[in-house]
């Protein structure tokens, strides 16, 4: 039950903030860029943070690992609440994701080290990845009542009392073995650093600066190839030596990127173009994060039955067509008809397409290697959902008409169709073992 809830307090958190946005551009006095950074730098520090805090489980105890992520994510909640300036509210907000990638990882180390038996451990895993659905659906519309009640600092605040909850419940030491395994530092630290000027360059492509938005992106290049080399040659790589050149696992990881790319970029865009109070916005919302709760279940017999690829495919049929819909409804004013049903169209294709990408990629892969395609895919997933909103403040900072307001969504969806377009060239594995797909489908909705 903890540990469930320090998944749900943790994801709650990606989409909580979003009908937030208005109310902290008020109170702060900041513009959709500065907004946007406070999404982007949460998003940034958990994707370049998750592989590393994965490797800090195994080292020193997934225990003590939760625990310390816990309680620094409690913290560093309040200090996002209280914070006065922009300035400060990114500096929490960047350890609120650094104590995120150290809850994720562990906590799915703790359920494998509690439940020895493989078919409760599918169960338990099945069940903790469900909470990520739930906590999608609850994040839009719990953000909204809280700000009704006392403002977007009160999105922060609920974090502290659930982080009590959670220590208190898992106060009991979990017996795990450690392993002797090596840390290498500089590919961690090049992973952020190309991050964090990868989104400095497309937020100022956004706003038009192309002269920094070129320098930028060439040190992007520069830190990525620079992280690319040190990394193959540590003894401890980000992507093992066995991932480098399987193109069907990296096809996947893309996949993940361009779905959390489409869904950061309604999750962040609605509530700032709707122009309607908080609450409103997560009811808007509700078509698309409730069938993300729910639809899963579903996913699950497709994927047991046919394999992943089949709703995969599915989905990237489904996300561009929802998108488009909801580009119409932004471009044509008061539309709610039209909008509601490209949020259900988007939310199928989200739903249908998210778990049964690590099915795809474990069935491509060696057994052992299960774990590293948990940790790369959910952060590519991050690098996608960190794009997405520095690219979608840039251009709604521009915007001076609802035509341009559908850009975002126009964009998405072309990343989608070529989504679609990928996934109609790839074939079905050979070897699938159903099993194992049961078991992970749900976990990539990390």
């Amino acid at each position: 039950m903890g540990i469930s809830l320090a998944y749900f307090m943790v994801l709650l958190d990606t989409t909580v903030l979003a009908v937030a946005e208005p109310s902290i551009m008020a109170s702060l006095h900041i513009d959709v860029v500065g907004v946007g950074w406070a999404t982007t730098i949460y998003t940034m520090a958990l994707a370049s943070a998750l592989v590393f805090g994965g490797s800090l489980a195994d080292r020193w105890g997934a225990h003590r690992i939760f625990m310390g992520g816990v309680l620094g994510f409690g913290a560093a909640s309040l200090g996002c609440a209280l914070a006065p300036t922009l300035s400060v509210l990114l500096v929490f907000r960047a350890m609120l994701g650094l104590f995120a990638a150290a809850i994720i990882p562990s906590s799915l180390s703790l359920i494998a080290s509690l439940y020895v038996d493989p078919v409760r451990r599918g169960s338990a895993i099945s069940t903790w990845a469900a909470i990520s659905g739930v906590a999608m659906a609850a994040g839009p519309v719990l953000g909204g009542w809280l700000i009704a009640v006392d403002g977007w600092r009160a999105v922060f605040v609920i974090n502290a009392p659930m982080a009590l909850v959670v220590l208190a419940l898992c106060r009991t030491s979990i017996a795990h073995t450690r392993h002797a395994r090596a840390i290498s530092w500089l590919p961690h630290l090049g992973l952020a650093a190309t991050l964090a000027t990868a989104t400095l360059s497309f937020t100022q492509a956004g706003q038009r600066s192309w002269l920094l938005a070129a320098v930028f992106g060439l040190i992007a290049v520069g830190l990525a190839y620079g992280t690319t080399v040190v990394d193959r040659t540590s003894p401890a790589p980000l992507v093992p030596a066995a991932l480098r050149g399987n193109r069907p696992v990296w096809t996947a990881f893309g996949w993940g990127a361009a779905v959390n790319y489409a869904l950061t970029t309604v999750i962040f865009s609605i509530p700032l173009l709707l122009h309607t109070s908080a609450e409103a916005a997560g009811a808007t919302l509700l078509p698309m994060t409730l069938l993300v709760a729910l639809n899963p279940l579903l996913t699950g017999r497709i994927v047991a039955a046919y394999g992943p690829l089949l709703p995969i495919r599915m989905g990237f049929v489904a996300f561009p067509a929802g998108l488009c819909l909801v580009a119409v409804a932004t471009a044509v004013q008061h539309q709610p008809v039209v909008l509601a049903l490209g949020l259900l169209l988007s939310g199928l294709g989200l739903s249908w397409t998210l778990p049964a990408l690590v099915g795809f990629a474990v069935n491509h892969a060696a057994p052992e290697a299960a774990g590293s395609i948990g940790g790369i895919l959910n952060s590519t997933r991050q690098v996608g959902a960190t794009i997405a909103a520095a690219l979608a403040s840039a251009m709604l900072t521009q915007h001076h008409s609802n035509t341009a307001a559908a850009l975002p969504f126009l964009i998405a969806a072309a990343v989608c169709a070529l989504g679609l377009l990928t996934a109609t060239t790839q074939r079905v594995a050979r070897t699938r073992a159903p099993s194992v797909v049961r078991t992970n489908a749900a976990d990539n909705q990390t």
